[in-house]
C-alpha cells in the first residue's frame, strides 16, 4: 500500500520516522475493534485519558471506518508522538477523496445519512489533515497530550 502523493511530508508536522512508534499496522473489517483498543491502550500509557483520549478515539474509528467502507476495504494505521502531541495517520490505496467533500465539513443535518465521520474528527481533535489523490489517502490526526504525558 503506498501513501498519497506528497503525503508524509505535506500532511504531517510530525512525522512517524523521526519519533518512536506506538503502533504500526494494516487492518480491514475484521480490525476495526482491535485498532480502537490497541491506539486507547497505547495512548492511555502515555498519560492521555479521559474525554480527550475517548474523543481520538473515535476519531480514529470514525476514519478506519471510512477506509473500509469507501477506499477498498483496508488501510493502515500508525501512531506515534511527537512535539507534544499524539499523532495517528490512517492510510489507503483507494480512488481518492472528491473535492466536494475536502472543504472542512459543516454540522451534518439531523437526519442525514453518513457525513459524520470527518466531521467528528474535526471536532474531536486538535488538527486533521488530509492528502489525497488518485492512488490513495492519508488522514493525520493530532492530539496535544497532557503536559506530563509530553515530556516523555
Amino acid at each position: 500500500m503506498r501513501s498519497a502523493p506528497g503525503a508524509e511530508s505535506s500532511v504531517l508536522t510530525g512525522s512517524p520516522s523521526a519519533a518512536p512508534q506506538l503502533l504500526d499496522r494494516r487492518f480491514g473489517r475484521d480490525e476495526i475493534a482491535v485498532v480502537r483498543h490497541e491506539v486507547s491502550g497505547r495512548l492511555a500509557a502515555v498519560g492521555l485519558g479521559g474525554d480527550r483520549l475517548q474523543g481520538f478515539v473515535l476519531a480514529v474509528n470514525e476514519v478506519i471506518t471510512n477506509v473500509v467502507l469507501h477506499a477498498g476495504g483496508q488501510g493502515r494505521a500508525v501512531l506515534w508522538l511527537a512535539g507534544g502531541s499524539a499523532w495517528c495517520t490512517v492510510t489507503d490505496a483507494g480512488p481518492g477523496i472528491p473535492a466536494h467533500y475536502l472543504r472542512r465539513p459543516e454540522v451534518p443535518e439531523a437526519f442525514e445519512v453518513g457525513g459524520r465521520g470527518i466531521w467528528l474528527a474535526h471536532q474531536l481533535c486538535d488538527e486533521v489533515t488530509v492528502a489525497t489523490g488518485p492512488i490513495g489517502t492519508t488522514i493525520g490526526l493530532r492530539i496535544a497530550l497532557p503536559r506530563r504525558a509530553s515530556s516523555n
